[in-house]
Order: C-alpha cells, then structure tokens, then sequence
C-alpha cells in the first residue's frame, strides 16, 4: 500500500518539477527531497514530531518553514512536505523520494543499473561500465556500484530484470551447468 501511495505523490511531483514553468529542476527537487529524508534519518527528535499525531499540523508546518529557511528548500519542496503532513503522509517519505527519483529516470529517458564487482572500481573503471551499458540499453543509464566479494573476479550488471554476467562466479557456474549431464 505505501508504494503506491508513494508513487502517485512521486508521479505528481515529477509531473510539476518536469513543467518549464516550474522555476526548478529536477535535480534540485531532488536533493532537497534527500536532504529531508537524511534529516528525519539523522534527528530522531524531528521524525517524531513529524510523525506524532500529538503535535498539531500548524506546528509541525513551522518546523517544515523553518528547517526550509535554513536548508534553503524551494517553494515546490515545502508544500509537497505540507501535503504530506496534513494527509498524516510522513512516514511515507523516505519511499516518496525513492519513487520519484525513479519517476524521473524513466521520464528522462534514463535506466538504473545495479553494477556488481568483486573489487571496488576506480572512477575510470565505472565510467567504462557505464558507457558500454549506455551502448547495450541505447538508453543513459545512471550505475549503482556494489562490492560482493563472492563474485572473485569481474562484474555482473542487472538492468531491469536482465542481467548482464561477467564474473568468475558466473563462468563457473555455466561451465558446471555445462559439463553436468541433465
């Protein structure tokens, strides 16, 4: 039930800040969103002020109003933030903004990608996966980077449902599917 409250806020979000006349971007809606969430992460004393259904809105909107002025947050940002607390919506924030990240990407024409290696990567190294994933998909693709150390060697990339496996690991496992009778 919270994705798909999270999503239809995410959707409606995405649809105001991509407008020309919004007078943000995207990418500034977004950080603000992080910045909030990091917030409720961070100040325990905040999450439940914001949550406690004890403190009336008004005050949890002057908390919004004044944590806005000091972080800088845009108008846009603040009055999503009021439509979640007058819709008792907050513990939902954390997923709102992962949704919109995601309304985002798909909107701007971008894939995520979830890169796995057995070793951390040099930023040359991920600027390379990158590229080749943009070749594969035709598409931007924006990399999560993973350490598993039980690949032993390479990398493997999941895009969506498919997934793109370069490592020893999974060398060796379809050598074994290989050389084992069915």
């Amino acid at each position: 039930m919270s994705l798909a409250i999270a999503n239809r806020y995410a959707r409606a979000l995405a649809d105001v800040v991509l407008d020309p006349k919004s007078g943000v971007t995207p990418e500034t809606v977004l950080g603000e969103l992080r910045a909030v969430r990091q917030m409720m992460v961070d100040s325990p004393e905040l999450k439940n002020v914001l949550l406690s259904p004890a403190v009336p809105n008004p005050k949890k909107r002057a908390v919004i109003n004044r944590l806005g002025d000091e972080a800088g947050f845009s108008k846009l940002v603040r009055n999503l933030l009021f439509v979640v607390i007058d819709k008792r919506r907050v513990d939902h924030i954390p997923t709102i903004v992962d949704a919109f990240e995601v309304a985002l990407d798909e909107r701007m024409g971008r894939v995520r990608a979830y890169v796995a290696s057995a070793t951390p990567l040099n930023p040359e190294q991920q600027a390379a996966i990158e590229s080749q994933l943009a070749k594969l998909t035709g598409k931007q693709v924006r990399c999560e980077f993973h350490v598993e150390p039980d690949l032993i060697g390479g990398v493997t990339a999941r895009i969506g449902s498919t997934v793109y496996d370069g490592s020893v690991r999974g060398q060796l496992e379809a050598l074994r599917h290989r050389l084992t009778p069915a």
